[in-house]
């Protein structure tokens, strides 16, 4: 097994756009240590969100290769990928992506319900408990706070037990109350659970409770 979560190698983005190549990633070379937890900092623009959606294996490379704990990700095929990213890696979005039909239990549970991973609502209801929205279980997104609404997508991002969770600006539309809550508990997962955590974002605050800093800036690494 790897020493390491994440590992990339010469990983290059280039998008096509109105007859003009545009180089999101330019040959990022990144090695994250099994059981860290990494701010990914830069300005707009950058590279950061397309870095995360390559490393969570929703989006394709140009060029180069992402191990994901040891495993060539982009090797699997795409039902094996899906099933590897559901089973090892957590996604946290800026803007939640919580169903709205669904209640707050129930959008935690389907991860599980995907591939029936066990009993959905017993392990939706404990993650949920663990960030403090055992009153919340049957609200629908709607009737929820954004801090709650975060919490939530935490709990769906976590409740298979991943070995990485990526974080794309998860406190980005937080006031500073809900933002230090969510980082809180972020951080007690990364040091209870031993989660390996990738977290983008803005805010120099948000860094501290990560043990390094890796900067991007013009979709290169800045060293």
């Amino acid at each position: 097994m790897s020493d390491f979560i994440v590992e990339t190698v010469n990983l290059v983005k280039r998008y096509y756009l109105e007859g003009t190549y545009i180089e999101a990633l330019k040959g990022i070379n990144l090695k994250i240590k099994k059981g860290e937890m990494v701010a990914l900092m830069g300005p707009s623009g950058s590279g950061k969100s397309t870095l995360l959606h390559l490393l969570g294996g929703i989006d394709l490379p140009t060029e180069g290769k992402v191990y994901i704990d040891g495993e060539d990700i982009f090797l699997l095929g795409e039902k094996k990928l899906a099933r590897f990213r559901n089973d090892r890696i957590g996604f946290v979005f800026q803007f939640h992506y919580l169903l709205p039909e669904f209640t707050a239990l129930e959008n935690v549970m389907i991860p599980v319900q995907i591939y029936n991973k066990g009993d959905a609502e017993k392990k939706a209801r404990e993650i949920l408990a663990r960030l403090g929205l055992e009153h919340r279980l049957n609200h629908r997104p709607p009737q929820l706070s954004g801090g709650e609404q975060q919490r939530v997508a935490i709990a769906r991002a976590v409740v298979n037990q991943p070995s990485l969770v990526l974080a794309d600006e998860p406190t980005g539309n937080l006031d500073s109350k809900n933002t230090a809550l969510v980082m809180e508990l972020l951080k007690e997962l990364n040091e209870k659970n031993n989660v390996s955590m990738v977290i983008a974002t803005h805010d120099s605050e948000v860094a501290q409770y990560c043990n390094r800093i890796i900067f991007l800036r013009d979709g290169m690494l800045q060293t």
